[in-house]
């Protein structure tokens, strides 16, 4: 078990040193990675070479993540924002609709997460669409910055709970090729599971917003909506950013243009699963080609440069100039990024999975228990990992677990989709809480405590109540 006592190390440093000792999450990240290195010099085995160049490759893997990029690009895409009027007259024409409704900000931010999650289905992909608007938006009608984060990560996992998304193909058709349920069996189950999950979300908002103290704007602080859009209306451009990837990778324009180009029936890719078993090859499609993570931020920085050029450096000195100024939280969010994954791809070659997975198998025990520790061992693997990889990992063996109990498969399986979505909201490995944060401009640690008080734990409450049937689905 030297992987699960590994990840309860690396947890457990960044809570001390970060908690305890109060120094920032950056450090605190270095050191649990160490923690996890330490675990694989002296007590570990991995796969494919010696200890070095595992803690090496995990590293250089870390540093080629997509939303290690992401991360960087929207703080950098945030601070040009703040350099230029675009983002300000956006807010203003929002304001204009929505402004005098107490909160609408976080209802939107709520409501959009579960839109965009229902389409995209990736959680860092839907806290940069969500949050490159609502963030600024939710701080600028008086939302603290770190409770703007904590809403927009906090909604991340909503793809999850959602058909239909790569983690739920991958989970039932390693069910379907053992025989224990039909892919289509959980559709139904899968999408009232997720109008749990949204509407939780949406009592949520409303007891945040009253007990923040939350206002309306205030009439006089509204622009009429004819003016603001007269005065404004090219900040509407900035949601191009978000819709022409979202439209290039769903949806009918993604057919047409996968037919023309060959990428659906030319690239193919086996699926193997934890068991050994390898399903049938499937194919690539344009999200698999075009990464929203990724041209989200890289199109809004090239809009941003257009539409507020005038306000922006035009000499090179200017531009190192305001480049210096935003450095010191490049640093913070890169370290933190790059630790984050660098200690869950050590984990990974520890063989966390593959150990939470034996002891998946050997639970015996009443349905409402069987759901409860399942719950907290897959919430604990997406910690690390992401709700693929848990899914591919451990998801088929704890749907068997759950049948096992008593507890219908289709039921089961969605039980285990909404906890494996709670990996947006897990500390300290979430990747869209360093979107958010990113975008936000704030401390990541400032929404651990939140989103693991507000999303982590009610979300593996849900799924333990739609697993004991408690709600219906």
């Amino acid at each position: 078990m030297t992987a699960v006592w590994a990840l309860v190390a690396f947890v457990g440093v960044i809570i001390v040193w970060n908690a305890v000792f109060k120094r920032n999450i950056g450090e605190a990240m270095i050191l649990g990675f160490v923690a996890v290195c330490a675990f694989v010099l002296f007590g570990g085995t991995v796969d494919g070479g010696s200890a070095w160049s595992a803690i090496s490759g995990s590293v250089l893997d870390a540093l080629q993540e997509e939303v290690t990029f992401a991360g960087l690009a929207f703080v950098f895409m945030s601070y040009l924002l703040t350099r230029t009027p675009v983002l300000d007259k956006l807010i203003d024409l929002l304001n204009s609709v929505l402004g005098r409704l107490r909160g609408g900000p976080v209802y939107t931010a709520t409501a959009a997460g579960g839109i965009f999650g229902a389409i995209a289905h990736v959680g860092a992909a839907v806290t940069a669409a969500v949050g490159s608007v609502t963030v600024p938006w939710m701080k600028r009608s008086g939302v603290r910055p770190e409770l703007a984060a904590t809403v927009v990560a906090g909604g991340a996992g909503m793809g999850v709970t959602f058909p239909f998304s790569a983690t739920m193909f991958i989970l039932v058709g390693g069910l379907a090729a053992q025989g224990v349920m039909q892919p289509d069996e959980i559709v139904k189950p899968l999408a009232i599971a997720g109008l749990w999950c949204l509407g939780y979300r949406f009592v949520l908002s409303w007891f945040l917003v009253r007990r923040n103290g939350i206002q309306p704007i205030a009439a006089e602080d509204r622009i009429p909506f004819g003016r603001s859009l007269r005065s404004g209306w090219t900040s509407l451009l900035l949601f191009g950013p978000i819709l022409v990837p979202l439209l290039l990778t769903r949806g009918p324009v993604a057919d047409a243009l996968g037919s023309y180009s060959g990428v659906s029936d030319a690239m193919k890719k086996p699926v193997e699963l934890a068991d050994g078993t390898t399903l049938a090859a499937q194919p690539y499609t344009m999200p698999d080609v075009i990464s929203l993570i990724t041209w989200i931020p890289v199109l809004m920085i090239v809009l941003v440069l257009v539409l507020g050029r005038k306000h922006l450096p035009r000499t090179t000195s200017g531009w190192w100039t305001a480049i210096g100024k935003a450095a010191p939280s490049f640093g913070v969010i890169g370290i933190t990024i790059v630790a984050a994954f660098s200690a869950a791809n050590l984990l990974g070659e520890l063989g966390l999975a593959e150990q939470l997975e034996s002891v998946l198998a050997g639970l015996d025990a009443p349905g409402w228990i069987m759901a409860i520790a399942i719950g907290v061992i897959i919430v604990a693997i997406a910690i690390p990992l992401t709700a693929s990889a848990t899914m591919a990992a451990v998801g088929p063996v704890a749907v068997i677990a759950l049948a096992g109990a008593g507890i219908p498969a289709p039921v089961a399986a969605a039980a285990v989709l909404v906890f494996a979505s709670t990996e947006g909201a897990s500390p300290p490995s979430g990747a869209p809480i360093y979107v958010a944060a990113g975008i936000a401009r704030v401390d990541p640690v400032k929404t651990f405590v939140p989103l693991l008080t507000y999303y982590c734990l009610p979300i593996l409450g849900i799924g333990v109540l739609i697993a004991t049937g408690l709600l219906p689905v």
